[in-house]
């Protein structure tokens, strides 16, 4: 992938008109190039508008690629007075706007991306905000969504200067291969800054045993992580443009991310 899908990811079933959209006013949003290892890296960034430096927000996607829902995340984030940057992370494994099958997303390109190349890029995002998108990388935090709720835990152990992160319903266990050789639940007492975890009881994929196990081995290790979990709410309930979406646990979660990264310093 060169640049960003327009539109909605194709791979899942859509429930179009109760995603939400959020306007530009008072922002600047759009189509960015990041310099990374290899060459540039499309990404999504939303900043509010005068000089900053503002907050950095990593928003890292689900499977889907960064469609207009992770498009939209950093807006509102914008809106709330942060640089939120969103990078293609899977640019180089696949084209996701071109795929409609999940299996074949997993098996073409979740499956075959490393994760210390997906760790990589986001330190190129970091620096990349730092330098030349009003961000201020003294106060950076992580955000992420399905597969970018692991990303978070892990990205969490790995950054020592972050401030805060956030896991909506990441996926806690899971193969471990040559090229992803640890799980979040592997690494949730080595994480640095304190973790929001928000996940939903009635998730099929991810036991709420697995997420309070990794709750506690964090808290054994002296580290802070705050789990909510929505009793009623299933896999996806923030995803907006889904038949998964749950209003008040998306409404709710979202209230809790944004006071979890202000009073973490963020």
């Amino acid at each position: 992938m060169t640049s960003l899908m327009s539109g909605l990811t194709l791979a899942t079933t859509r429930v179009e008109a109760q995603a939400i959209k959020t306007d530009a006013e008072g922002i600047e949003a759009g189509e960015v190039a990041i310099p990374a290892a290899d060459g540039p890296m499309p990404a999504y960034r939303a900043v509010p508008k005068g000089e900053g430096p503002f907050p950095v927000v990593l928003v890292v996607e689900e499977i889907f690629g960064v469609h207009d829902y992770i498009k939209d995340i950093c807006r509102r984030l914008a809106k709330a007075g942060y640089c939120a940057v969103a990078p293609e992370l899977y640019a180089r494994q696949g084209d996701l706007s071109k795929m409609t099958d999940v299996k074949q997303i997993i098996a073409e390109v979740i499956s075959k991306t490393p994760d210390a190349q997906w760790i990589g890029d986001l330190d190129a995002t970091v620096a990349w905000a730092t330098s030349a998108a009003k961000g201020d990388g003294k106060r950076l935090a992580v955000m992420g969504w399905c597969r970018g709720g692991r990303a978070a835990w892990l990205y969490d152990a790995h950054r020592t200067d972050l401030k805060a992160a956030v896991a909506w319903y990441g996926p806690l266990g899971g193969e471990r291969t040559g090229i992803q050789p640890r799980t979040a639940g592997d690494v949730a007492g080595e994480i640095h800054a304190p973790l929001l975890a928000l996940y939903g009881g009635a998730d099929t994929g991810i036991p709420v045993a697995s997420v309070e196990a990794a709750r506690d081995a964090a808290k054994a290790a002296g580290k802070e992580v705050e789990l909510v979990i929505y009793p009623e709410a299933p896999h996806g309930f923030h995803a907006d443009y889904r038949p998964s979406y749950r209003k008040e646990a998306a409404e709710d979660g979202w209230s809790r991310a944004l006071a979890f990264l202000k009073a973490h310093g963020v």
